[in-house]
């Protein structure tokens, strides 16, 4: 059995433009730009934790580091008006044997 996976909105202010590219090239891995410095991420808690972890190697006590989760009701309250299409649901894929 797999451990469930839970959306995360990942928000940063970097204010070195070196670490802010660091943080960026990371953050391109783990999800969906949504916007400038809003990703969209689908984790587990062990890629949670291994996120912040890897994120606080790069980020200075300057830096702002926000990772807001979403609960499965909060997600489906969702309203992306602009770009609707930025806000699709992956559906749970199981693999049978």
């Amino acid at each position: 059995m797999s451990e469930s996976k839970n959306y995360y909105l990942i928000c940063y202010d970097i204010r070195d433009p070196k670490r802010w590219r660091k943080a960026y090239q990371l953050l391109k891995g783990y999800g969906e730009t949504l916007q400038y410095s809003i990703i969209r991420c689908r984790l587990t808690q062990r890629e949670r934790e291994k996120l912040r972890w890897e994120l606080e190697k790069i980020l200075s006590p300057e830096d702002s580091l926000l990772i807001a989760g979403l609960c499965d009701r909060c997600v489906t309250r969702i309203q992306a008006c602009n770009r609707p299409e930025v806000w699709t649901v992956q559906q749970e894929q199981y693999r049978i044997f």
